[in-house]
């Protein structure tokens, strides 16, 4: 997978990185089984639980070594 960005899914970062878990736990999003979270872009998710999309990213590419 390429460097993730605000348009990644949410479902595809978790399938090819399934370490990136926590990271979305963090920002409240608790529901990563369910069928629409895993359809989520990220800057989705982060405009639902008021966080900032811009960070998230950072940290995931930065988890990931991208």
């Amino acid at each position: 997978m390429a460097e993730i960005t605000k348009n990644s899914i949410i479902g595809d970062i978790l399938d090819e990185y399934p370490d990136t878990a926590p990271l979305f736990l963090e920002i409240g999003m608790h529901c990563l089984g369910c069928p629409a979270s895993r359809g989520e872009s990220i800057e989705q998710a982060c405009m639902v639980h008021g966080t900032d999309a811009d960070s998230l990213v950072e940290k995931i590419n930065s988890m990931i070594g991208a």
